[in-house]
């Protein structure tokens, strides 16, 4: 059985996309209705947080230590995190449409591949689409008609980009240019109708093996190149986020929880667990780094 502890601070109200920066060894991950980032450093403990004046779906981290680069609402913003201070860098949807922009990651190249999704998902809407942007601001809509982006995560050996729309069950598998940009040949990774919850965030280790939160499922499972779940870790909280390799040797699952954000109520954590809690798993296995975003000024 894996060893699981409770690790951060307060339970968030929506835990999501934990991100390993190495070059600080420390782990970022935001809380997306709480409308904050945080920031721990495992080797002490401490947490520290900034606050924005929106919903951070998802974020990256850039070639400048200092700076994250934030999609937040419908806009991608950067964050100075020395002041805590946000600027607007590149707006990918218009405003007040109700969407929001969530899951989102640096593709091999260093591209922010992010999507969107309508904010109040019991209202069954697919107004979500999956963008590329590119270094200087550039953006190319690769996938249009989304219910909730989740899941994204890059097998740069295989060539590969993974993407979930949580409400169809499936995790897809796309072939991806690392060179261009250019995803193709879309099909089936992993249907998760017979598997007890749905796909949220996902990460990919350094075998290539596919790691994914799955949410009201109690549960993070790892999923071969093949398409095989070949491990299923239980956890003490009903909805796990996301997963992400992190500490000094990326040995270390950081999996952030749902609390009491999101449109559904938390079931009550077990064995003395809460939901929103920032979780960490010895998952006997190690990650790969994250690519950083070359932010320039424009």
């Amino acid at each position: 059985m894996a060893m699981i502890e409770s690790v951060g601070h307060a339970p968030a109200s929506l835990g999501e996309c934990p991100v390993w920066s190495g070059y600080e060894q420390a782990l970022y991950w935001a809380d997306i209705d709480g409308r904050a980032i945080h920031r721990l450093e495992p080797s002490t403990g401490t947490t520290t947080s900034r606050v924005l004046p929106g919903r951070p779906g998802s974020f990256v981290l850039t070639t400048d230590p200092n700076r994250l680069l934030v999609a937040s609402e419908h806009e991608l913003v950067v964050l100075n995190w020395a002041t805590g201070e946000t600027s607007s860098w590149r707006q990918l949807e218009e405003a007040g449409t109700g969407n929001r922009l969530n899951d989102g990651r640096c593709d091999p190249a260093g591209r922010y591949v992010v999507g969107s999704m309508y904010a109040d998902t019991s209202a069954g809407r697919w107004t979500g689409a999956l963008y590329r942007v590119g270094h200087v601001g550039d953006a190319t809509t690769l996938r249009s008609k989304i219910g909730v982006t989740n899941g994204l995560a890059f097998d740069a050996e295989r060539q590969r980009m993974y993407f979930a729309d949580t409400p169809t069950d499936c995790v897809l598998v796309f072939d991806y240019d690392i060179e261009s940009g250019e995803a193709s040949n879309e099909r089936i990774f992993l249907d998760y109708s017979e598997l007890p919850g749905k796909p949220d965030g996902a990460c990919v280790d350094a075998d290539g093996c596919y790691w994914s939160a799955s949410v009201y499922g109690w549960a993070v499972i790892r999923v071969t190149p093949q398409g095989v779940v070949d491990r299923r870790i239980e956890l003490p909280v009903q909805k796990p986020s996301m997963p992400a390799f992190g500490g000094a040797d990326l040995s270390t699952l950081f999996v952030t929880t749902i609390g009491a954000g999101g449109t559904v109520p938390s079931e009550p954590g077990r064995q003395g667990f809460q939901p929103g809690e920032l979780l960490a798993i010895d998952a006997g296995t190690q990650g790969r780094p994250e690519a950083l975003f070359p932010l320039s000024d424009r």
